[in-house]
């Protein structure tokens, strides 16, 4: 069932690279926060729905491996990224927010945890 999800997960971060590819660069600045966003949501939601850092990873796996294909000139000079500060500010911030949700995945607690109360005696 895990592997399922992370099947999910993965297919859901090439689709979000893809998508995001297209989107920050049509309607700058909006798109590529739109981008952002939608990436940063997907990893942190991935973490949150697995449990586990893998939960982060695979989307950020799918979403490197389409952005950094889609960066690749074709030899009739079509591409999908303009060498500029939005193409450079998607790339890094999507791989910056790919670490950070790794790294702040919460994998030790259950998803609603509310605390023991405890007396004081």
């Amino acid at each position: 069932m895990k592997w399922a999800a992370y099947a999910g997960l993965g297919l859901l971060g090439a689709l979000a690279g893809l998508a995001g590819s297209l989107v920050q660069g049509a309607w700058f600045p909006l798109g590529l926060l739109l981008a952002l966003g939608g990436a940063a949501a997907l990893f942190w939601g991935g973490a949150l729905v697995t449990r586990s850092r893998i939960g982060a990873g695979v989307p950020a796996g799918g979403w490197s491996v389409v952005v950094l294909l889609l960066t690749i000139t074709r030899p009739q000079g079509d591409f999908i990224f303009a060498a500029g500060a939005g193409s450079y500010l998607f790339l890094l911030g999507g791989m910056a927010l790919a670490v950070v949700s790794a790294t702040l995945a919460p994998a030790e607690r259950p998803l609603f945890a509310v605390p023991e109360a405890h007396s004081r005696s």
